[in-house]
């Protein structure tokens, strides 16, 4: 026992001096702030949606193309008159993770986001599904802070909302009422 005790305590040391390393050089990035303004990001996934994008911003013409390649874009099947929509199974799975997890911690930070994922919710989708349809709408929003290089507003989006009388209003109040 004495032994692991002292494995874990040098392994501990050591994901301590990764993490300085990785929080130094994410404030040292020059596309890091539309990452770090991100709702619900925080010191984890903040990184983890840079790296994502990348610095190259000819690698992506279009949102669609990280959302295919994450898997939150949904695949569709017709053959006939029949036509089903699901999950993508072929993609990449640290990427779609990513994604999910970001959704998730999203939700309980910002109340646009809180709001969709009551909408879905309302409409008998269950927990992940809602998550995912979260994730691929922050990854268009993500694309076009990364793309400009400018932080989310959360406020800008939610007039943006107004402006258009958008459906998501009338679940907005209930997302600010249990505390988004």
């Amino acid at each position: 026992m004495q032994c692991l005790i002292g494995q874990l305590r040098a392994l501990h040391k050591a994901i301590q001096s990764y993490e300085a390393r990785l929080n130094e050089l994410m404030d040292e990035h020059p596309d890091a702030a539309p990452f770090l303004a991100q709702p619900g990001a925080g010191p984890a996934l903040a990184p983890r949606l840079l790296v994502a994008f990348g610095s190259d911003r000819e690698r992506f013409q279009a949102a669609t193309e990280l959302q295919s390649l994450s898997g939150v874009a949904p695949v569709t099947k017709r053959s006939g008159k029949s036509r089903i929509v699901q999950r993508r199974w072929a993609c990449h799975k640290f990427l779609l993770q990513t994604f999910h997890e970001f959704a998730s911690c999203s939700y309980k930070k910002s109340a646009r986001a809180k709001a969709f994922y009551l909408q879905q919710r309302s409409i008998g989708k269950g927990h992940d599904a809602p998550l995912r349809c979260l994730a691929f709408k922050w990854v268009r929003i993500l694309f076009r802070c990364w793309k400009t290089r400018t932080p989310y507003s959360e406020q800008h989006y939610l007039e943006q909302l107004q402006c258009r009388g958008a459906p998501l209003l009338e679940f907005l109040e209930s997302a600010t009422d249990t505390g988004a």
